[in-house]
């Protein structure tokens, strides 16, 4: 299973290119952030700095939208980075969340967020698109083998994400729920012809490694309220049960709107409706021995990577528990000799 983290450009830049840096000397292989460019610095530029201060990490935005923007701007930026640092960039997508909602607009239909991912994945790789009634491309870009990966909770979005995503991300790492999404993208997959194995699968969630539970989910009540704002617009386009599962539905009922002010943030004042049971299972919260046995559980169904979101006090430490602890126990081991 690949490792990787998710940072918040939160100010100073530096301290995220550090977080970035000490990542891959603990092991890690993705380093993403959120792309939020009114609520935190922009992430774009931050990534030259990360690419040029590491030498292995692939690179890349949990999650940009095609709303704010124009995927011509994000195909060259990230077909420029793979000329400057070697093809290590990854690109995650979705229909638009804090980015979006935070200057009043609104996330993109499916039929855009479809359009996005196909012609951002070729067009990125050199490949021509069909754009507003031309063809184009970019002349000096290569195939540098860029990924799009699709950050999905419900049937449309999960079924899209089978049928053209290089990749599924899952934002909770319950099992349940786990299961059920990856099985809806594998079944779109093979529905479209593909072969289901080939779509990359990563859960990203919260990870605090700590003795102290009830510490770690004040630090983390955020998450549930994040996830919940997805888990609204579901609700609203398909009913309480449109085929989506309970377990992740059932929780929003006392939600009473959202203050995108406080995205992402400990102490969010808006997310008293998220109980301790759905932290204890979209976020992984303990001691090192159980945050083995919860990857290992997603492993089992799947997963290529879990993604720790390191949005908590006491970010050196859990990093330094996965690359001392976690992922040496979680690697497939292969003996020097047989």
């Amino acid at each position: 299973m690949d490792m990787g983290v998710v940072l918040q450009c939160t100010p100073p830049a530096a301290r995220v290119v550090d977080l970035a840096k000490k990542a891959e000397m603990h092991g890690f292989d993705y380093v993403w952030t959120f792309d939020s460019h009114i609520l935190w610095e922009e992430p774009y530029v931050i990534y030259s700095r990360i690419l040029d201060e590491t030498r292995k990490v692939k690179v890349g935005p949990m999650v940009t939208n095609p709303a704010t923007r124009d995927i011509t701007v994000t195909a060259s930026v990230f077909a420029t980075l793979n000329e400057m640092y070697g093809n290590r960039t990854v690109i995650g997508i979705g229909r638009g969340d804090s980015a979006v909602r935070v200057t009043n607009g609104k996330p993109v239909t499916v039929a855009e967020l479809r359009e996005a991912v196909v012609q951002l994945h070729d067009l990125t790789n050199g490949r021509p698109i069909d754009y507003k009634g031309s063809t184009i491309r970019l002349p000096w870009a290569h195939d540098g083998g860029t990924e799009v990966f699709v950050a999905a909770y419900g049937p449309k979005v999960l079924a899209l994400t089978g049928e053209v995503g290089d990749g599924f991300i899952l934002q909770l790492a319950d099992p349940q729920i786990a299961a059920w999404t990856i099985e809806a993208v594998r079944n779109a997959a093979e529905a479209a012809g593909r072969n289901p194995d080939d779509v990359y699968i990563c859960v990203a969630a919260p990870a605090y490694v700590t003795d102290d539970i009830a510490h770690a989910r004040d630090q983390l009540r955020w998450f549930g309220g994040m996830v919940g704002n997805h888990v609204a617009d579901i609700v609203e386009r398909y009913g309480e049960g449109g085929g989506v599962p309970k377990a992740l539905t059932e929780y929003i009922k006392n939600r009473q709107g959202y203050d995108y002010n406080q995205h992402g943030r400990a102490g969010n004042t808006h997310t008293d409706f998220v109980p301790d049971e759905i932290i204890d299972r979209f976020c992984i919260i303990g001691p090192p021995e159980e945050h083995i046995r919860r990857l290992e559980e997603l492993k089992a169904l799947g997963v290529d990577q879990f993604a720790v979101y390191l949005q908590h006090d006491d970010k050196d430490h859990t990093l330094m528990e996965y690359g001392d602890r976690i992922l040496p126990a979680i690697a497939d081991t292969v003996d020097a000799k047989s």
